[in-house]
């Protein structure tokens, strides 16, 4: 308080011509633009990531699906080759430890796809320095 009775808050006002609700309307209105700015590019980024893991999906789903069928016909013509020279267990056994060894290419090459795709980055990024920024004018 000073000589005349006034509150350091009465004073500080007078000094910048606002008043302290008007400054925390502003806080407030700041604050809830920063969000909603946050929401909105987290959720194009999501979106970009979804479309990313749809299409990586698809196309490891639909490569499977016709490898089945690949490897069905061409097992079937390998068997009966395969069996003109051996007997028809050994065929089967050769062309089963084939298959597996190309199932575990697919699979391990699917996997790989998957792990490329990375979340929000930037979303999170700007919420941490939105957070900083916050704490700094929460310490002013």
């Amino acid at each position: 308080m000073d000589y005349r009775g006034r509150t350091s808050a009465a004073l500080e006002e007078e000094s910048s011509g606002r008043s302290i609700s008007d400054m925390v309307k502003d806080i407030g209105s700041g604050i809830r633009d920063i969000v909603r700015s946050e929401i909105k590019l987290a959720k194009v980024e999501l979106a970009d990531t979804a479309d990313r893991v749809r299409s990586a999906s698809l196309m490891l789903a639909s490569g499977g699906i016709l490898a089945i069928y690949a490897i069905g016909f061409i097992l079937l013509a390998a068997f009966f080759a395969l069996e003109i020279a051996l007997p028809p267990w050994a065929a089967a056994l050769i062309l089963g430890v084939i298959l597996f060894v190309g199932a575990a290419v697919g699979i391990s090459s699917g996997r790989a796809r998957l792990k490329t795709i990375r979340g929000p980055q930037k979303t999170l990024q700007t919420v941490k320095e939105d957070l900083q920024w916050i704490k700094e004018q929460a310490r002013s």
